[in-house]
């Protein structure tokens, strides 16, 4: 009896902290998301615009006009359209204009009248659009026809100066931003779904996944609701009415979902050497020996005086000297890895630099010894 009366106040006391920690280990594993950052409904989506405009009023930093002819021809084209004509063989000396594109992302259900933010790049010899204006620019959709009026003060995150043949600039100056700088003037119809049906459409393929959101639809609503078409597909029931299918969507996107683990994936930067991997990349033991090579080539110049008073003349040598290093390679052995924590370890052991990582991931993969997929981009 003593022993129970020990017992039994310690467990009560130790329970609910047990419970939590068993809790926050779950959470740790299993991380839910919205279906709102899984899927999207299929036919909601942007649409590309584009136009070819001018900015005005650059502190001499414009396209040099000499070398980018196209400027000149749209700057004579504006005028005559605002009825001011130029004699015949007008060479017009700007410094204060450039050439630029102009794009911008129309948002679904867009309607007229609502203010859309543009993106401004240079496609001239334009030195800095900086402190520029952005002139009426129509911009149109891939069917050519004219979706949004662009127009507005640019706002470019950088500076530059020069002085003496010196330069010294800060970010970019080419491109900038016109916050709120397009008024959209059609909108583009957008269908939720076609009839009782609407589709969701997972970012990655995953069947396991698709199979979970069905499970949350069906449990949310009723059974039979959803159903996977496919590994991506997932098509829903939904009600007719607009209002009634609207509050239908905004329900299912905040219900949440534990996605399937994402497959083991090494990504790979050819050109800056920077590799990145997801958690559920795994290392079997493997054995490697990596030595750096270094050749080195050197000219030297000697010079060959003739003797004194001889029909000779002095003649410049090459004398050339190509000397080949190479650091001795180890045999590093690398020990199996279970998690990304293990697996960094390893590589780390092997003292190589990043451009260098590229290359062993590379024969670890085609030893069989990391057990990832590498794509490179």
């Amino acid at each position: 009896m003593a022993f129970r009366s020990f017992v039994r106040p310690l467990v009560r006391h130790l329970l609910p902290a047990l419970c939590a920690a068993l809790l926050a280990a779950g959470a740790a594993h299993a991380m839910p998301e919205r279906i709102k950052d899984l899927a999207s409904v299929a036919g909601v989506r942007n649409n590309q615009l584009v136009g070819y405009g001018l900015v005005v009023g650059l502190d001499g930093s414009g396209d040099q006009t000499t070398q980018t002819p196209f400027t000149v021809q749209s700057i004579i084209n504006m005028l005559g359209n605002m009825g001011v004509t130029l004699p015949l063989g007008t060479n017009l000396q700007l410094k204060n204009v450039a050439a630029v594109m102009v794009t911008a992302s129309l948002p679904p259900f867009a309607r007229p009248g609502q203010q859309i933010d543009v993106t401004v790049s240079s496609i001239g010899n334009a030195k800095s659009l900086r402190g520029g204006t952005l002139v009426m620019t129509p911009l149109k959709g891939v069917d050519g026809q004219i979706y949004a009026i662009a127009q507005g003060n640019l706002a470019v995150g950088g500076a530059g100066a020069q002085a003496g043949g010196a330069s010294q600039t800060i970010n970019h100056l080419a491109a900038g931003r016109v916050p709120a700088g397009a008024t959209v003037e059609r909108g583009v119809p957008t269908l939720l779904g076609q009839g009782e049906h609407v589709v969701l459409e997972l970012h990655d393929t995953d069947f396991g996944t698709a199979r979970r959101v069905v499970d949350a639809i069906n449990l949310a609503t009723m059974p039979g609701t959803a159903q996977a078409l496919d590994g991506r597909t997932i098509q829903v029931r939904a009600p007719l009415d607009p209002t009634a299918r609207v509050a239908f969507l905004g329900r299912l996107e905040s219900l949440n979902v534990t996605p399937v683990q994402q497959a083991a994936r090494v990504i790979i930067n050819s050109r800056t050497g920077s590799v990145v991997m997801n958690q559920q990349v795994k290392l079997q033991n493997v054995a490697v020996a990596h030595g750096n090579l270094t050749v080195t080539v050197m000219t030297e110049q000697d010079v060959s005086q003739p003797a004194p008073f001889s029909p000779g003349r002095t003649v410049i040598t090459e004398r050339g000297e190509i000397n080949i290093e190479q650091e001795p390679g180890q045999m590093v052995d690398v020990q199996a890895g279970t998690n990304l924590a293990d697996v960094v370890k390893a590589l780390n052991a092997l003292g190589a630099k990043p451009m260098d990582l590229v290359s062993i991931l590379q024969a670890m993969k085609a030893a069989g010894a990391l057990r990832a997929e590498l794509e490179v981009i």
